[in-house]
């Protein structure tokens, strides 16, 4: 399944400079139905809302150091549950230690990105979750 722009996407990061960043790259690939969550808790709590309600979203893009919910608790709920467990995610960081890319993989991340990263890497890293 090829990456669709119209596809509902929330971006999860405890920094509103990075998530408007984020937004304006995803916006330039003709994404416009962008949502956005300040921490790891109040995103959990939106997906499973917008589930219920009828109108899921169909792609995560999360940092993983938040202070509440980290962006790797919050891939733990998402695969843990049954409705979300294909939910593609792509987890942004700034930890570039292998360590840490093992460690996102076992909990079933989709991609992995490394701040600071280009509109043109994150078109890369999002290709690949949707090939």
């Amino acid at each position: 399944m090829a990456f669709n722009p119209k596809q509902k996407i929330l971006v999860v990061d405890d920094m509103s400079t990075m998530r408007k960043i984020i937004k304006n790259m995803l916006s330039k690939m003709g994404c416009k139905d962008l949502h956005e969550a300040d921490d790891g808790a109040p995103a959990w709590k939106m997906i499973q809302e917008a589930h219920e309600a009828g109108i899921p979203y169909e792609f995560i893009v999360s940092d993983w150091n938040m202070p509440q919910l980290t962006g790797l608790d919050l891939l733990k709920n998402i695969r843990s549950d049954e409705r979300f467990k294909t939910l593609p995610f792509l987890m942004v960081t700034a930890e570039a230690e292998q360590a840490n890319v093992v460690i996102a993989v076992k909990a079933g991340v989709s991609n992995f990105i490394v701040k600071p990263f280009s509109i043109v890497t994150m078109k890369e890293k999002i290709d690949k979750i949707f090939p």
